[in-house]
């Protein structure tokens, strides 16, 4: 049985907090150490509050954790832990409780005993959300009393203070209660979205076991109460991930401690073709993942072809698969528990793991992890096997067609398909590309766009679901592939971003169920296979005007039914107002397109975000896969919200 890293550590008093220096920087600075001042660094600011309470469940002392969003738009997060220590610090000659909150750098996870892992700012979570917030205070139950001190914008305002007969809303006998305001001065907004808070809450009670998350918003008009709790953490996490894609078998956890890091894969193949990796730090998400994302690749591509080549399904290095075919219906979630002084992040927000010691140690531990469990589970690993095998015949048809039809010079633009019709200008940077429905419209839009920044492709019909195709499919139908070729970057193993021959790609689709549907097979296209794209910024939706209002010799352009009713309204009742609905883009002229739709000065354009990749993934699977109850259920719904133009 492997020994736990969450052992506690009794000894947390003022000799476990240690003092880097000030606070001065934080305020002329934040986005140094929240990443920005927008509404990412504002809920940044909250998780680093979450993240202390959640510390303390890795060290073995809180079972709950607490979050209210309250009514003047504060922010309160209580545990019951063991609460912040409010004895002197003889060197400071002030409590550890206000050195914490008022000194950047100070807390109990540089000492490396109080400790062993933890998710927050690398411990200077809570001065920095003090120093960024309007008003700040703190109430720890500890020693069988109630002590609480308060904060403005960083700076002590109230002494520290017992209080007599005190109400936490924590029932335990111990805990910190941290209530803060971000600060106007700091944040343009303060409003803290309650989905973004619960897809930051719902993600580390993954992550950490049997700790209870209540999320209790009480903001008028909204209040809504959320709890989470998983006691098989990270499986739970895969299995909710492959829901509605056939899971190939149960799911693997590999757990093992090695030195003072521990490793906890969980993976599970299922029979869509997308991989959905997440890797983990402490608590932290590293979406651009790392040293131990790369040792737990690694191990898993040699750890199938020893087993292949063991029970002879591989005789020889022909036979061999590589990286990318054992990525092909992969979910995995990899979770690195360290100390944290050790950690090494490449960028103060964390995005990425640079410790070069981790990798050997994840490979190693997965390898051997993996190998055991292929031999005491035969017909998983044949499952796995027989998956990956696939994947690597489908990699080298789509090599070989790929060769075929993605002739020499053609991702360089010299080989463009003939329906495009470019732009003269060879920037990228300015350049863009329409993505059009129909030859009449793409025909209207070639006619009425500025050709020198502006291309134009029509795409015939409703191109491929590339949910359910794998690669030398989607390169062989011909819309996709003169979209991928004029696109110039490539695609699968060979895609190469920096040869993206625009950075704003519009689809423009009639305002119709047919069009909407063209318009998610694209988005499909680009979320599954070229989503470097969405997070670049570079992918967006056109928004042409529903109506055409023409009264007297005026006319004027309305994008939605609220502006149509509002434009009538303020010509006054006695206007005789005729309106055009227009129920496809051919219906413009050149003239009316460019003007509505295409000219930068009047269009409106709609950028595609990922904001949830989970619940991205998800939705694409239900809608686009080839699983029809979880879509029969979704449309049953939300029938009633659909508007229907007849």
């Amino acid at each position: 049985m492997a020994k736990s890293l969450n052992k506690k550590t009794p000894e947390y008093s003022a000799q476990q907090i240690q003092v880097l220096e000030g606070l001065e920087p934080v305020r002329k600075r934040p986005g140094m150490y929240i990443g920005s001042t927008d509404t990412v660094g504002l809920h940044e600011s909250l998780r680093e509050i979450i993240d202390n309470a959640v510390d303390e469940a890795l060290a073995g002392f809180a079972k709950n954790v607490w979050i209210f969003l309250n009514n003047d738009g504060s922010a309160t997060v209580v545990d019951d832990g063991r609460g912040i220590p409010v004895d002197i610090m003889p060197q400071f000659k002030k409590s550890a409780l206000e050195i914490v909150m008022t000194k950047l750098h100070a807390g109990g996870k540089f000492g490396g005993s109080a400790y062993k892992i933890s998710g927050g700012l690398h411990g200077v979570g809570s001065s920095v959300v003090n120093a960024l917030s309007e008003w700040t205070w703190v109430e720890v139950k500890r020693n069988g009393k109630v002590y609480r001190q308060e904060y403005e914008r960083g700076i002590t305002k109230t002494p520290l203070e017992t209080i007599e007969n005190a109400a936490i809303d924590s029932p335990g006998k111990t805990g910190t209660t941290v209530s803060f305001l971000p600060d106007k001065l700091i944040f343009p907004d303060i409003i803290f979205d309650f989905d973004t808070v619960k897809k930051a809450i719902r993600e580390r009670a993954y992550l950490v076991p049997n700790l209870f998350f209540h999320l209790i918003d009480k903001r008028e008009g909204q209040t809504k109460e959320i709890n989470y709790y998983f006691e098989s953490g990270i499986i739970s996490l895969v299995e909710k991930l492959n829901e509605n894609k056939g899971p190939l078998h149960e799911a693997i956890l590999i757990k093992k401690i090695s030195k003072d890091v521990e490793v906890e894969v969980a993976l599970q193949y299922n029979n869509v073709y997308s991989e959905n990796v997440e890797s983990y730090v402490n608590v932290i998400n590293t979406i651009n993942g790392g040293t131990h994302l790369t040792g737990f690749r690694m191990a898993l591509t040699r750890a199938i072809n020893d087993y292949g080549k063991k029970i002879g399904s591989f005789k020889n290095d022909e036979d061999s698969v590589v990286g990318d075919d054992t990525r092909e219906g992969l979910t995995a979630v990899i979770f690195v528990k360290m100390p944290q002084d050790r950690i090494q992040f490449e960028g103060q927000t964390k995005g990425k793991l640079g410790n070069s010691e981790i990798q050997p140690i994840v490979q190693s531990i997965v390898k051997d992890g993996l190998t055991t469990h292929f031999e005491e589970n035969p017909q998983t690993a044949r499952k796995i096997l027989e998956k990956i095998y696939l994947a690597a015949r489908a990699r080298l048809a789509a090599k070989a067609a790929k060769e075929a039809i993605l002739r020499k010079g053609a991702l360089e633009g010299s080989s463009l398909p003939g329906k495009l019709a470019d732009c003269q200008e060879k920037d990228p940077s300015v350049s863009e590309l329409y993505l059009v429905e129909g030859d009449s419209a793409g025909g209207s839009a070639k006619q009425g766009r500025d050709r020198k920044f502006q291309a134009i492709l029509p795409l015939k019909g409703k191109i491929l679901n590339t949910e359910r195709a794998r690669l030398d499919r989607i390169i062989e139908h011909e819309e996709v592939k003169n979209l991928i070729i004029a696109l110039g970057a490539g695609i699968g193993e060979t895609v190469r971003f920096e040869k993206l021959r625009y950075h704003r790609i519009i689809i423009m689709t009639d305002a119709d169920v047919d069009g909407q549907h063209i318009e998610t097979l694209i988005l499909t296209f680009f979320y599954r296979h070229l989503p470097e794209i969405i997070r670049q910024g570079y992918l967006y939706i056109a928004q042409p005007p529903l109506y055409k209002l023409s009264f007297g010799k005026n006319s004027q352009y309305a994008y939605t039914d609220p502006e149509k009713d509002s434009i009538i309204q303020s010509l006054g009742s006695g206007a005789k107002v005729s309106i055009q609905r227009y129920k496809g883009l051919g219906e413009m002229n050149p003239d009316q397109l460019w003007e509505t739709t295409m000219n930068p000065k009047n269009r409106i354009l709609k950028q595609i975000h990922i904001d949830d990749a989970e619940e991205a993934d998800a939705v694409f699977t239900m809608l686009m896969g080839d699983e029809v109850p979880p879509r029969k259920h979704f449309i049953q719904s939300n029938a009633k919200q659909a508007i229907l133009d007849i």
